[in-house]
């Protein structure tokens, strides 16, 4: 057994700052020492999902000073919860971070039985994943070593490391920090602004792009679009080096753009949503509202269906999403069918917090579109070089 503080704080000398999950009893003394610690940050998540695709868009950001690491905490049943954007977000796009992962239900060992099939098939689900593991370390000389094992096979590989804790392998220590999520002070929810017009005037998701692309500077913005035609449309469109196109992962879009801003409080970062993404996984709009800074803009393309596996109905048309930013915590939300809305909205500037849109468009794209020429890694790849050299030039 060690306590928090013996393996936190290498971890943080070897960049480990960042923190983003969801608790488990075996993790209390560990989370509590990081979230009372001003030189960590921590995120309170609501699914282990959306936790993964945080720490992924804070790791998009590669200054040349050191990388920005981070840690996804996780009780094994949460596996469950982040196999999409661990197969398909950080294994597709090479976006290492360390996953500390709780082993409930381990055999021969007593706890509750909701965990006792998890806990017989952890290491094999980690293995299937392709995710590299070792047991946490529980004494003081072992610590080290194991980080540094875990940081080589990260910078070796551009994937995910996981340590495997088991009970008690963690000390209380005392810290009691309950509650100290650090969340952006609570604003007073915003009214939802609504401009529509109604029927077949609704513009395309094409025509949407368009105008973002055109209200979005090169180095001043960051647009991060979701799964399916939005990605490919927006490639289509104008393929540029400040883009990236999210596979799979669906419903991780604002997640990703939520530490993405939160590593870079210099660029407007646009996350383009889509409504069947944002229901599945909508708790995301709750840690958005509490943490998310006022360098970022949530926009959901609404066409009511998921077009890009056959145009099936979701169920966006009976859900007020604006309704929802507001209840979250985002600092503004508009609800409207008008293009003309969107160089506004862009230019909006709140005091503090996220601004959210939800655009309501018709259905439709072009039927050759195009899939994205790159890569997925030559995108993630291309916009970390894009990022630096924004910083450089700042």
């Amino acid at each position: 057994m060690i306590e928090a503080r013996e393996f936190i704080e290498p971890a943080k000398a070897r960049g480990f700052v960042w923190y983003a999950g969801v608790p488990c009893s075996y993790l209390t003394p560990f989370i509590d020492y990081v979230a009372q610690d001003p030189s960590l940050k921590y995120l309170s998540m609501t699914n282990e999902g959306d936790a993964v695709a945080a720490i992924a868009g804070i790791t998009l950001d590669q200054p040349p000073s050191g990388p920005r690491r981070g840690v996804t905490m996780m009780q094994n049943s949460g596996l469950g919860n982040a196999v999409s954007p661990l197969s398909s977000l950080t294994w597709t796009f090479r976006l290492p971070q360390l996953l500390i992962v709780t082993w409930r239900g381990q055999p021969g060992v007593p706890d509750e039985p909701q965990h006792a099939l998890m806990g017989a098939v952890t290491m094999e689900l980690l293995d299937t994943l392709d995710i590299a593991w070792e047991l946490f370390p529980t004494t003081s000389p072992a610590v080290v070593p194991a980080l540094d094992r875990a940081v080589a096979h990260m910078e070796q590989t551009g994937r995910p490391f996981a340590f495997l804790m088991r009970h008690g392998s963690v000390a209380a220590e005392g810290v009691d920090a309950r509650g100290a999520s650090r969340a952006r002070p609570v604003l007073t929810p915003s009214r939802v602004e609504s401009c529509l017009r109604g029927g077949s005037a609704r513009p395309s998701r094409g025509e949407v792009l368009a105008e973002v692309i055109a209200c979005s500077p090169l180095t001043a913005t960051v647009l991060l679009a979701s799964t399916g035609f939005c990605g490919r449309e927006l490639s289509a469109l104008e393929d540029r080096s400040n883009h990236f196109y999210m596979v799979g992962s669906m419903g991780c879009i604002g997640s990703l753009a939520l530490g993405l801003s939160l590593a870079r409080p210099d660029l407007q970062v646009i996350a383009l949503d889509g409504d069947g993404a944002a229901l599945m996984r909508l708790g995301a709009m709750a840690t958005i509202g509490a943490y998310g800074p006022a360098n970022l803009w949530h926009l959901l393309l609404d066409n009511g269906m998921h077009e890009s596996t056959g145009g099936q109905a979701t169920v966006a048309a009976q859900i007020d999403f604006a309704q929802i930013a507001t209840a979250c915590g985002y600092a503004s939300a508009l609800e409207t069918d008008q293009l003309t809305a969107v160089p506004r909205w862009l230019a909006s500037m709140p005091a503090c917090g996220p601004r959210f849109a939800r655009m309501l468009i018709r259905s439709g794209t072009q039927s050759d579109l195009p899939r994205p020429l790159q890569t997925p890694l030559e995108v993630k790849s291309r916009l970390v070089r894009h990022l630096n050299a924004v910083r450089r030039a700042h």
